[in-house]
């Protein structure tokens, strides 16, 4: 059996070494994105807007996906994590805006909480190169 190469993806988060985790690891053909947020020292990028948040979040993750080779038009499945389910039609819009073409599979749950209070959106996602 070929062994694939790994490349693990940094965000350069103070939490990546403490924690053991990369924002993005690319196996082969494969990205797998962490569970990304729009957190930043001086309160979420986007304030209290889930929508802002959610935006935000879809830069950091075209980041990560940019590094490793791919694109949206590469993801095959979104997972969105919202602390607030009334948020749903105005982050699931923010992921029509970029996936209404490429339509990845998607999941949407409310939470009971992220890693701080004032985040609204969490966001991870899985690509295959050339889908």
């Amino acid at each position: 059996m070929a062994s694939s190469t790994r490349q693990n993806i940094s965000s350069g988060s103070a939490y990546e070494p403490i924690l053991g985790y990369s924002r993005a690891v690319r196996v082969g053909n494969q990205v797998f994105v962490s569970g990304t947020t729009a957190g930043s020292p001086d309160g979420p990028v986007g304030g209290a807007d889930a929508a802002a948040q959610a935006r935000e979040v879809f830069v950091r993750i075209e980041a990560a996906l940019t590094e490793a080779g791919a694109t949206f038009a590469d993801v095959v499945r979104t997972r969105v994590y919202l602390t607030d389910i009334a948020d749903f039609d105005a982050v699931g819009a923010v992921h029509g805006e970029i996936f209404g073409e490429i339509r990845p599979s998607i999941v949407i749950l409310a939470v009971a909480a992220l890693a701080a209070d004032n985040l609204l959106v969490e966001i991870e996602l899985d690509a295959i190169l050339g889908a």
